[in-house]
């Protein structure tokens, strides 16, 4: 090869060579350190009306039934969907809590149970528990699945929540293949 070859071959790749530098990293300074997970401050809701109740199915293997506050629901910054529910037996007997589903994590929380007097008594020592898909308290599983956290992702406001509670379900939600016990 000549030397005038060679030196159109060279002045050819130089641009090439330019391209092949590493460029520098995308920065996000919102997302370059990542804080703690915080939750919000605790709000109780005013105590459920019997008539505004929206009652949602949760198995065919449970006699109970389940309602949800629609004026409780909300959904926080720090990404926990917050709810009264009520548990009713078959024989009529009641049980209501006021509880949060953190999503990301498949967690669920009571933070308080209610008292026949209309009033509310927080919980002691609330913690976060994961949810499972087994028979005892279902209706978490049910809730993060069918109407909070479809496909493993939370609803964007409260509005979205009611609706998917009053239509039956959620539009992304899906039983089919879903890992109760598996992880985010």
């Amino acid at each position: 090869m000549s030397a005038q070859a060679r030196a159109f071959f060279l002045a050819a790749l130089a641009p090439l060579a330019a391209l092949a530098q590493p460029s520098e990293p995308y920065y996000f300074p919102e997302s370059a350190e990542e804080k703690p997970w915080e939750e919000q401050k605790l709000r109780l809701p005013p105590y459920p009306k019997d008539e505004s109740l929206i009652k949602f199915q949760v198995s065919g293997a449970t006699s109970f039934e389940f309602f949800i506050d629609p004026a409780s629901v909300s959904v926080g910054k720090d990404g926990v969907i917050r709810y009264a529910l009520l548990a009713r037996s078959p024989s009529g007997a009641k049980n209501l809590s006021f509880e949060g589903i953190k999503c990301k994590g498949r967690e669920s929380k009571i933070y308080a149970f209610g008292r026949p007097d209309g009033t509310w008594s927080q919980a002691r020592d609330p913690k976060w528990a994961r949810i499972t898909g087994m028979q005892a308290n279902r209706q978490h599983a049910a809730l993060a699945d069918d109407f909070f956290c479809p496909g493993r992702l939370i609803v964007r406001d409260a509005r979205e929540a009611i609706e998917a509670l009053k239509r039956g379900g959620h539009p992304r939600a899906s039983t089919e293949g879903q890992m109760w016990n598996q992880p985010l």
